[in-house]
Parts: structure tokens; sequence; C-alpha cells
């Protein structure tokens, strides 16, 4: 298993050793002790959580605040999608940014998000299943995010607007500057 850190600190892009043969494949998707001697920290996933989406569809930039706060381990086990997180720590050198990563069936790539991280996703391909792991329970009243097309973020979902398809719960999120007034 290779873990890289990636441009915005603490979030990390794992990919596996694959073996593969004429009957198929066999990757280890997880190991505890390999995964926390590679980020430096104790993380305990209590939550998985799945989910299945047709093209275009967007899904966040969803995350929960205060005691709630999630970290997630990302992984996309049918399709393709580009996987988009915006670092939201009060005291980091690197807020407000963001970045994305094409996770797909093919290329078996997961993506660590510490807390404090917006995260969302577009499938690219014509369904995409994604399956992640959360360290803390899902909490309806810590929930938050920000409006996948805010200006400042300037997000490039890799499709045309045209065929963008969210909820219109995700419709309502804050901008990132809203977002920086109610938690800051």
């Amino acid at each position: 298993m290779k873990i890289e850190e990636t441009k915005l600190k603490g979030c990390f892009l794992i990919n596996p050793k694959v073996f593969e043969d004429d009957r198929g494949y066999f990757f280890e998707s997880f190991n505890q002790r390999e995964f926390e001697n590679a980020i430096g920290q104790h993380t305990n996933f209590v939550q998985d959580n799945q989910s299945q989406s047709s093209y275009g569809v967007i899904r966040g930039l969803h995350l929960q605040v205060g005691e709630m706060a999630q970290a997630k381990l990302i992984r996309v086990i049918q399709g393709e999608i580009l996987d988009v997180i915006v670092d939201t720590r009060k005291n980091s050198s690197t807020y407000g940014q963001h970045a994305s990563f094409i996770l797909s069936e093919e290329n078996k790539q997961q993506l660590f998000i510490p807390r404090e991280f917006a995260h969302g996703f577009v499938v690219l391909s014509n369904i995409a299943t994604i399956h992640y792991k959360a360290d803390n329970y899902y909490a309806p009243n810590n929930e938050s995010g920000i409006i996948y097309n805010d200006s400042d973020l300037n997000i490039d979902w890799q499709i045309p607007m045209r065929d963008i398809k969210t909820s219109d719960k995700d419709l309502l999120l804050p901008t990132l500057k809203e977002f920086k007034n109610k938690y800051a």
C-alpha cells in the first residue's frame, strides 16, 4: 500500500497493492496498522456508508461541524468520480483551498479526509457506487457544507454545467464566506 500526503496537509491519497491474474484481482482495502502508521494518527472508524448515483450527480460539499466532525476514507466500488475536498480548518494555512482527485473502480485509489474538510463528488461515469468510512456518527444537527458552485472556490467539476444534478438541500448550502462567518 502506498500512501501519499496531498497538497492539503492531513489529506492522504492511498494506492493499494493490487494482485491480478486470470481469475480477477485481490487487494487489501484497509489495514488499520498500516493506515495509522502512514498518516501518523489514530483513527477509529465507527460507521460505513455507501451511495450510488448516476452521471452528473453532485453530492456535497458536506461536512459535520463541532464535536460531531467526521474524518472520512472514501473509495469507489463501481464507476468513476471526481472527488473534491475543501479545507475549512480555522487556523490552516490552506484554509479555503480545494483539491480534486479522480477515484475509480479501475485505479482503486482511496482518499483520507481529516475532520474539518468539506467533501463532495461528481459522478463522471454512467453510474458510480461510493463507499466511505467515517470516524464519527451521523448527526443531522451538526450538518453543514459549502455550495458546489461557490465563485470563490471556482471548482472545475469536469462536466458541463447543464449536466449537473444536485439535491434541493445542497442548493441551500452557504458560500465559503458565509460558512466562515458562521463558524469562524
